[in-house]
């Protein structure tokens, strides 16, 4: 299922009469030089009379370079990690310790970052009318990637993760960010799961979540250009490797080559 956010002027109205509170939760690892346009944005909404995010966690995971300092100095609730880096494990350690009935991840590499990265993912949570079937419990989002043609996903993404779930998953095979790092999660959705500890925690999260609740448990918003940090090839090696582990370990590989 594909939703496209509306309006979002009267959002932090449902969510209050909703009752329920939001965590934002962003994992970051040497992030300095732009974990401030991520985080700053969201302290705001934080300290708005009806607050449309509760609290901002960042997980400050192994940093060298000032990126926890940074998100503190803003306002946002800092976790340092010290053993070994993991954005799954540090995606976990925020989870331990939000409070939020919905769970917002967002990436902190992201330079282009706006209030709507998140209003956007946690509306389809809200608005209940706004869908075909009120039992969606995650929203990944989706987006154009900048410098990509506005086409598709990232070399990992298009490569590897989505023929993995055409072949292997093809329940959802609609969903045309699996790595994306921003999600929204109903807590209750995500408690018994077992976070994969490092790349592979989006996409291993996405297939736990739908084999719990089914496929059409899962949505997607369009949040437009997403501009971030492109990885060197060999930093990708080993994402990939992590994404095929996920896969794998959740999936009966039979004869992947029938015929």
């Amino acid at each position: 299922m594909t939703i496209t956010a509306p309006g979002l002027s009267a959002l932090a109205a449902v969510k209050s009469a909703a009752g329920v509170r939001v965590s934002v939760c962003i994992p970051a690892r040497n992030e300095a030089a732009t974990v401030a346009g991520v985080v700053a944005p969201l302290i705001a909404a934080a300290a708005a009379p009806e607050p449309l995010v509760d609290e901002v966690i960042v997980v400050d995971d192994g940093s060298t370079d000032g990126t926890g300092p940074i998100a503190g100095a803003l306002g946002a609730r800092v976790v340092r990690r010290d053993r070994r880096p993991g954005k799954g494990a540090a995606m976990a350690e925020a989870l331990r310790v939000a409070s939020g009935d919905i769970v917002v991840f967002a990436d902190a590499d992201v330079r282009n970052f706006d209030l709507h990265f998140v209003t956007a993912l946690i509306e389809p949570l809200l608005v209940e009318p706004l869908l075909d079937d009120p039992s969606v419990v995650m929203v990944k989002g989706t987006y154009e990637r900048a410098g990509n043609g506005g086409a598709g996903g990232g070399r990992v993404t298009e490569l590897l993760a989505r023929p993995l779930l055409r072949r292997l998953v093809p329940d959802l095979a609609f969903v045309r960010q699996p790595l994306a790092g921003e999600v929204a999660v109903r807590r209750s959705a995500l408690d018994g799961l077992v976070l994969e500890p490092g790349y592979g925690v989006e996409i291993g999260m996405l297939i736990d979540v739908a084999r719990r609740y089914g496929a059409r448990s899962v949505a997607q918003v369009d949040l437009g250009e997403r501009v971030h940090r492109n990885r060197p090839l060999e930093e990708l090696a080993g994402q990939a490797d992590e994404v095929l582990a996920a896969v794998l370990s959740r999936t009966l590989v039979g004869d992947l080559y029938p015929g």
